[in-house]
């Protein structure tokens, strides 16, 4: 990371949102922090990822917690490796300092603790810190904030508890209100200051962590958590996007599409979403990625929540739900600016769609997970709630991957049929050919109205046109990769909609692709992963090397990434490319194998 900060007031100075680029991600699990170039926390919810925010000035709110250098700065940072504890480094006019920053991992679903370490290099440093938490995206500020014992400080904001320690003078309030607490501490060379900031739900344990225990459990959990990867192909980064999709994952298995919510996929078009929650789709990526990569302990997780709603729910499965598997609540609006160029909703509309891929891409997980030996009784039942919905609903039309208008989706059917045939290969007793025959009509049926004159696949019976979606099935074995179908997807595909390896979802009427939305990140990996198939290496890792630079200097993913202005666009980070980067760094490792 490289940049400017203007010289900061003890009040904390210009909070106003960045370019996205410039965020790291703070995670352990149950939910996350956004964390700013000069140090200030611009987005988390509490205690949970789909509560409503204490920290939100990302989208306009109030609420930060600041600590950054007095004076002036340059700013930079770094993930340590294997983990989500970021170094937040600053070079100013005396010197350089870092802070460390981590939530403490792994996360109690009903108490944050987040971690901060202010450490001088070689100069003393002079800090500017600044509290104001402020619960249900800022109308309820801390109140009854008093010192409860030496270096600690505790209140409530709403029905949250907060309690603040550490060596540090006695904060004093900015304002008249009191809503935000500032202090100035100088921190020697060689010397460290701790910050603790608890924010619970519930009561708060009676004392305040010690920050030491703390970080050695954080390091050693994240240690633990974090497999080595060493078959694959860049390493590093590969690791990183681990990381971030464990950071995503709380204890019920469920994984976060991602961090946030609203922040815009184009400037003034309308197309924000709310993505703190689980997506059944985006769950099964992770768990395919992160096998191929050689991993079960996320596997198991997304297995885990992805077979409790089958069996809960059956063949009325929703696309998406909350970390706790319960319904995501209707859209609404906060009544803040929002991120420049988008607008302030939260909940999501999703869980009235009806997407059929969301089964196939179920079966694909299960099937996976059943030949590494990691799928029980449960899990098979779960498989047959699959199918035999697939047998029923097959029909139907659907939203589809893109969340459209109801069709009949060629990539729904076709998803479906990779399922299928993934289960049927591993399943007991005499479901194998059952689901093998299933999976032949699918295909057969969408040959006979989605195959487009030119031999390819098309989006729909009704839409002719080209979609980076259909070139996914063929890498789950829906059709063979040396399938006249398949080649001419692909060949079709990248002529039409993609430029300089950066590659789109679909063409949206007569508008130049890039000027529509933004590149597709998922697309652009699956790409590589569609010419890796058919033995095309150097094109695979130019495809490969192109999209994974398409993050900010933290590495994280969103979903789209405008290529004229090198910015990332919409939710942060955005779990699903992070699956599809992970897969091609396992994947690209070798020669193509199915499964």
């Amino acid at each position: 990371m490289t940049g400017t900060t203007p010289e900061n007031t003890p009040d904390g100075g210009n909070l106003a949102p960045q370019p996205l680029r410039q965020y790291a991600l703070l995670a352990d699990g149950e939910r996350g922090v956004i964390v700013g170039p000069r140090g200030e926390y611009a987005w988390m919810c509490a205690p949970r990822w789909d509560s409503d925010a204490v920290f939100s000035t990302l989208v306009g709110g109030t609420g930060v917690y600041l600590v950054t250098p007095v004076g002036r700065c340059v700013w930079g940072g770094y993930y340590e490796e294997g983990t989500l504890i970021w170094r937040s480094r600053w070079v100013t006019d005396d010197g350089i300092v870092e802070c460390r920053e981590a939530l403490a991992f792994p996360g109690d679903p009903h108490h944050a603790v987040l971690l901060r370490r202010i450490m001088p290099c070689r100069h003393p440093a002079r800090m500017s810190v600044a509290l104001e938490p402020c619960a249900a995206f800022g109308r309820y500020p801390l109140r009854g904030f008093t010192r409860r014992a030496p270096g600690v400080w505790a209140g409530h904001a709403g029905d949250l508890a907060v309690r603040w320690s550490g060596r540090f003078p006695d904060p004093r309030p900015a304002d008249g209100g009191g809503r935000r607490l500032v202090t100035e501490p100088t921190v020697e060379a060689g010397e460290y200051l701790d910050l603790v900031l608890e924010i619970g739900d519930r009561r708060l344990p009676e004392r305040p962590p010690d920050p030491d225990a703390l970080w050695r459990a954080t390091e050693d959990a994240w240690h633990a958590a974090v497999p080595p990867l060493d078959g694959v192909v860049a390493r590093t980064d590969a690791r990183r996007a681990y990381t971030i999709l464990r950071g995503l994952t709380g204890s019920s298995g469920g994984m976060v599409a991602s961090a946030t919510t609203s922040l815009p996929e184009r400037a003034e078009e309308g197309r924000n979403y709310d993505y703190r929650y689980v997506w059944i789709r985006d769950q099964c990526y992770a768990g395919q990625a992160v096998a191929a990569a050689g991993d079960t302990a996320l596997l198991d997780d997304a297995v885990r929540f992805v077979t409790a709603r089958l069996h809960e729910d059956g063949p009325r499965m929703a696309p998406a739900y909350t970390m706790d598997g319960h319904v995501i609540p209707d859209e609404r609006e906060l009544d803040l600016p929002g991120y420049p160029g988008g607008f302030d909703r939260v909940g999501n509309k999703v869980s009235g769609q009806f997407q059929l891929d969301a089964f196939g891409e179920a079966l694909l997980l299960l099937g996976t997970a059943a030949r590494l030996d990691r799928l029980d009784a449960d899990g098979w039942r779960a498989a047959e709630i699959a199918a035999d919905t697939i047998a029923r609903r097959g029909d139907e039309p659907d939203a589809g991957v893109w969340e459209l208008r109801p069709r009949r989706w060629a990539h729904s059917r076709l998803a479906c049929a990779a399922g299928l045939r993934n289960a049927a290969a591993v399943a007991p007793g005499g479901r194998a050919a059952e689901w093998s025959a299933l999976a032949d009509r699918l295909v057969a049926d969408t040959a006979a109205h989605c195959l487009h004159p030119s031999g390819r696949w098309q989006r729909s019976p009704e839409d002719p046109g080209l979609d980076g979606a259909l070139l996914l099935p063929p890498l789950r074995g829906a059709v063979p990769a040396d399938d006249p179908r398949t080649r001419a997807t692909l060949r079709a595909y990248v002529a039409e909609l993609t430029e300089d390896h950066y590659a789109y979802r679909f063409r949206h009427g007569d508008q130049p692709l890039e000027e529509a939305e933004g590149a597709f990140l998922l697309c652009g990996f699956v790409t590589a992963l569609a010419e890796h198939q058919q033995g095309r290496e150097v094109s695979a890792f130019r495809w490969f090397e192109r999209n994974r630079a398409a993050c900010g200097p933290a590495g994280l993913y969103s979903e789209e990434y405008d290529v004229a202005q090198h910015q990332l666009r919409g939710n942060l980070p955005q779990a699903f490319v992070h699956a599809l980067m992970l897969e091609c760094a396992a994947r690209l490792a070798g020669p193509w194998a199915d499964g």
